[in-house]
């Protein structure tokens, strides 16, 4: 049978005369829903933007998705629906999600539309507020989400994005997600990332109107399958090692364990995540090692039989270590990783008009890439494929390049589908 949780490391010699330093792939399956598994009851606060930008076809395809996603709920869900302009609404105040109240919501939600500017911050915490007030489970078993979709740039009320971050971080400390979608090309998404990032959801790129419905439906869907609450990785490694986390997921230090928070696991997802780990001085022979273990709020993944796995290393001389071999599926991760930062750097760059460093970031992970590949086809095609992408970045390229090109960049790096869903 295999585990729910495995790790390895792309090696497993350390030098004894220099501080090596080595990368551990960890993988996670969520185990999967059961006839026995009662799903938590859920709060959603539906916040959306409603600045003139939004008109037209957009806002009529997020009425449409506000009206589905609130039909799948059961009466002991709550929802609420907030819009915003350079004002802010409360369409539907938070409510239990009986048959009487959906259609009333329905109503509301057709009975407005498009102007004004976009007041984001105040608009998102407005949604946070209605969440708050009615709670659910919040010391039992309850998910509560603010689902934020924006066309444009915060330009009213909070706008600087470290403070929109931390108001999420600490939402999410009062065990409130926040889980963004940005529409078309005029939104900021380093913004709408570290928003989700804070605040332990997920940030969706949506480029064309018509995803809006599916991509919404999938998260609300995914909120309706989860099945371990905020699910950590926590590795215990003795002094003199220096944890540091590949994968951009947030990290604490939490005394001599040192923790990966994943968020919400659903049924069956599948997370791969990558520590980068520098080693002190040893003796040639000597061994040291970390344990890695899962916890999450409930329990759910130790009873589920995802047990603690140890890994070890040895100290040797630097021709051991020169000889060693290379576990090469630890090597593609890592490597996917490196591209996924470099291109959304090049992405940063080239909208400020720094085009030769933009392509400098993409060559310089490539030929990295091509030092260790050594005949890797998986390796050597991603060298190659970075090296093919600086010309677009060495130019000014367009604004949906740019988005799209972030958007799988952070997908890929968070063990999600092509689209933004959970990885199976």
């Amino acid at each position: 049978m295999t585990s729910n949780l495995r790790a390895r490391p792309d090696r497993t010699l350390i030098r004894a005369t220099h501080r090596s330093e080595r990368f551990v792939l960890v993988e996670l399956d969520a185990p999967p829903a059961t006839a026995r598994h009662r799903r938590p009851p859920v709060s959603i606060a539906f916040v959306l933007d409603r600045s003139g930008s939004m008109g037209g076809r957009k806002i009529e395809l997020a009425r449409q998705a506000i009206e589905t996603a609130i039909d799948r709920l059961l009466p002991e869900d709550r929802f609420a629906v907030v819009a915003y302009d350079d004002q802010v609404d409360v369409v539907v105040a938070s409510t239990l999600a009986s048959r009487e109240a959906k259609d009333g919501a329905i109503r509301s939600v057709r009975g407005f539309d498009a102007r004004g500017s976009t007041n984001l911050g105040d608009g998102w915490l407005k949604g946070a507020e209605q969440v708050a007030l009615h709670q659910v489970g919040a010391e039992a078993t309850g998910i509560n989400r603010i689902l934020i979709l924006t066309d444009g740039l915060a330009n009213q009320g909070i706008t600087d994005p470290s403070e929109l971050a931390r108001h999420a971080g600490e939402l999410r400390a009062r065990g409130i997600g926040t889980t963004t979608f940005g529409v078309g090309e005029d939104f900021d998404e380093a913004l709408l990332q570290g928003m989700a990032d804070a605040g332990g959801g997920h940030f969706y790129y949506i480029e064309r109107p018509e995803q809006i419905t599916d991509l919404i439906a999938s998260e609300v869907g995914e909120l309706l399958e989860i099945v371990a609450r905020d699910a950590a990785i926590e590795i215990t490694a003795p002094d003199g090692m220096t944890i540091r986390p590949l994968s951009p997921y947030r990290f604490e230090q939490r005394g001599s364990r040192h923790a990966l928070l994943l968020g919400d696991l659903v049924a069956g997802q599948h997370v791969e995540a990558i520590v980068r780990i520098r080693f002190g001085y040893g003796q040639p022979g000597a061994e040291v090692g970390i344990l890695i273990g899962v916890t999450d709020r409930d329990g759910v993944m130790a009873a589920a039989g995802c047990a603690p796995v140890s890994i070890g290393w040895q100290y040797a001389d630097d021709r051991a270590n020169d000889a060693q071999q290379r576990d090469r599926s630890v090597d593609r991760r890592v490597a996917a990783i490196f591209a996924g930062r470099a291109r959304q750097e090049a992405v940063k760059l080239n909208r400020l008009g720094d085009f030769r460093v933009a392509a400098a970031q993409l060559h310089g992970v490539a030929e990295r890439i091509r030092r260790y590949a050594n005949g890797d086809p998986e390796l050597n095609a991603l060298a190659a494929a970075l090296r093919d992408e600086e010309a677009q970045w060495a130019a000014p390229a367009a604004e949906s390049l740019r988005k799209m090109t972030f958007a799988s960049a952070n997908y890929s790096m968070r063990s999600r589908g092509p689209e933004g869903r959970a990885g199976r």
